[in-house]
């Protein structure tokens, strides 16, 4: 290169572009008007077509309700690949109104839905269904309805008329997005956890859908600063106090009186959720309204209303949501104070979104530690516990792990069978042959991990009977809080067997009277098997087929709770059962009693 030949600039590798933090029925308070709360979203930099269309999510806003194609947003970088922001300074009226920012945010929130996964994960992370682009479509129909289809590749947003007459747009609130996008994303990481199963398997990825969405929001600052402040003025208000409006002062700190437990799950938490769109209740559902005041005492899991996957996902995200508000309790705590009985307003809400992005991180890694069948709400406590513990062995400065336990048995929500007395799985100990492998691609080959299990079918346990398969093959790099790496290879093998419902009563299965002798019959069994970097297997995560009484427990509560739901006939139409779901549950808008 010669001297004269100026230098290049590298591509940036990220980019922001502003999103509507929460819904626009969340609004700021303190600094008057009550605008809507925005935030700039950290988003992989990508060069775009019109759309948005970028390399993992296409935009295409066609409402088939009028017919109608909308122009394509466009946003434009500059040569070193930062992005042109057409919204960064646009009001709430242009926010809300202009199809064009609709798309923007539908693009930018899925997208950084996607890298939390994958920054966590420490891979790229594939969706569920086919292609490497996510279709998105920001006002696809005219229902109160928002919903994941994996046979048309797409997420799908509705838009409907409002109690006051509004059209609201679920394509405008970031958690329906968030849970939208978290259903394409855990199908790709699990794409079994779609099919019919026991109770907590459908309840999983309806409450693993609403804690990401959760979390997301809790991670960002604007958000905590916004809730804190709405919170603290509307006490205000009720106590006839002055409001701090002009003092920037008082805007700087906080009471302690508004740090308790009881006042933020009631005064903060659920006031964001009262506030944020009474009329989204039906499409998001009522978890975040509802879950994080749930009465432990009145919620055993096994209660007839329970049965319901929304209501039954509720458990668990009641679980994580009092996980985070201990935890952030706990770290403000250490929180010196400013002058008496204040403390700074600013740190209070970086631990707050410290303590979600933390549990969002194990959140996501628990899935690989999970089993790739049945899983059930025991088995993703066993996973959260035993991943955090992989990557951060001392957790005697904020109790992460022990929170959870607590919180999770408030709900009636126990470690795995098996566990150890930490509740995390426990460490392989059988005597396996590895000389019959190679080594390098045991750590990336489906086939060479097949020979692996096969070689090992008897010690891990594997039944002789039924067809196996490997279904995947993935590394990991997890980054531990003092920067050193954690390396792994997570590999999913799934067993299938098919017999008569005689067959499958002769082997220990028991099956409804009503089920006919001849009738054939599914059952599965797998297991996730987590190797080291060294390619010794560490933890085998397996629901067995029915080779064990446990194992013929679990297939027997399988086939009941099919039974009594209607799905033993069914057709597997993994797509259309979440579609209808949603649907069901958006018909719960104004009824305080359905449990849709």
């Amino acid at each position: 290169m010669s001297a004269d030949t100026p230098p290049t600039h590298p591509h940036r590798t990220s980019r922001r572009l502003r999103i509507i933090a929460q819904d626009p029925g969340f609004r700021k308070r303190r600094d008057g008007g009550g605008e809507i709360v925005t935030a700039l979203a950290e988003l992989p930099a990508e060069e775009l077509l019109p759309g948005p269309t970028g390399y993992r999510v296409k935009v295409i806003d066609y409402d088939v309700s009028t017919d109608t194609l909308y122009r394509p947003a466009q946003i434009p970088s500059s040569e070193d690949g930062a992005a042109t922001d057409p919204y960064a300074e646009a009001g709430d009226q242009d926010l809300l109104t202009d199809p064009r920012f609709h798309a923007q945010n539908v693009y930018a929130i899925v997208m950084r839905t996607l890298a939390r996964f994958e920054k966590a994960l420490g891979r790229r992370v594939e969706w569920g269904c086919d292609g490497h682009q996510l279709h998105v479509a920001p006002h696809a129909f005219a229902e109160p309805n928002a919903f994941y289809s994996r046979s048309d590749r797409a997420l799908f947003f509705g838009y409907f008329r409002g109690r006051d007459k509004r059209t609201i747009f679920t394509c405008l609130s970031h958690d329906v997005i968030a849970h939208e996008a978290t259903h394409a994303i855990l199908d790709g990481l699990r794409s079994r956890f779609f099919e019919p199963s026991n109770k907590d398997q459908a309840a999983f990825h309806e409450g693993f859908a609403d804690i990401v969405a959760m979390l997301s929001i809790f991670s960002l600052r604007d958000v905590v600063a916004a809730m804190l402040d709405d919170a603290t003025d509307r006490e205000a208000a009720a106590r006839d106090a002055p409001p701090a409006a002009g003092d920037e002062t008082a805007h700087a700190l906080i009471d302690v009186e508004f740090l308790e437990p009881k006042w933020l799950k009631e005064s903060a938490i659920f006031g964001l959720a009262d506030e944020m769109g009474k009329d989204l209740s039906g499409v998001r559902g009522r978890a975040l309204r509802r879950s994080v005041t749930l009465d432990p005492d009145e919620t055993p899991p096994d209660r007839p209303e329970f049965d319901q996957e929304h209501r039954r996902g509720e458990l668990l995200v009641a679980a994580m949501l009092n996980a985070f508000l201990d935890i952030w309790l706990r770290r403000i705590d250490r929180l010196g104070t400013i002058v008496a009985g204040k403390k700074d307003r600013s740190l209070v809400v970086e631990a707050g979104s410290r303590v979600a992005d933390h549990l969002l991180t194990m959140a996501i890694r628990a899935i690989d530690y999970c089993p790739p069948v049945d899983v059930g709400f025991a088995d993703y406590l066993s996973a959260l516990l035993t991943i955090d513990h992989e990557v951060v062995p001392d957790d005697d400065r904020y109790g992460y792990r022990d929170t959870l336990l607590r919180q999770f048995a408030r709900f009636g929500i126990a470690p795995a069978h098996g566990a150890g007395p930490d509740g995390t799985w426990q460490r392989c100990s059988a005597r396996l042959t590895y000389s019959r492998t190679h080594f390098d691609s045991l750590l990336r080959d489906k086939q060479e991990v097949f020979r692996f299990v096969w070689e090992n079918r008897k010690a891990l346990e594997i039944d002789e009977r039924g067809y196996i398969e490997i279904e995947s093959v993935r590394t990991a790099m997890r980054i531990a809080p003092d920067g050193f790496l954690l390396r792994e290879t997570v590999a999913e093998y799934v067993q299938i067997l098919t017999l008569t419902a005689k067959e499958l009563r002769e082997i220990g299965i028991e099956l409804p009277d009503g089920v006919a002798a001849d009738k054939r019959l599914r059952v599965y069994g797998g297991g996730t098997l987590i190797f080291d970097e060294y390619g010794q297997l560490k933890y085998q995560i397996a629901n067995h087929l029915a080779n064990r009484q446990q194992d013929l427990d679990r297939q027997t509560e399988r086939m009941q709770h099919l039974w009594m739901r209607g799905m033993l006939d069914a057709p597997d139409d993994a797509s259309a059962r979440l579609a209808a779901l949603h649907l069901a549950r958006a018909g719960a808008i104004g009824d305080a009693n359905a449990t849709h």
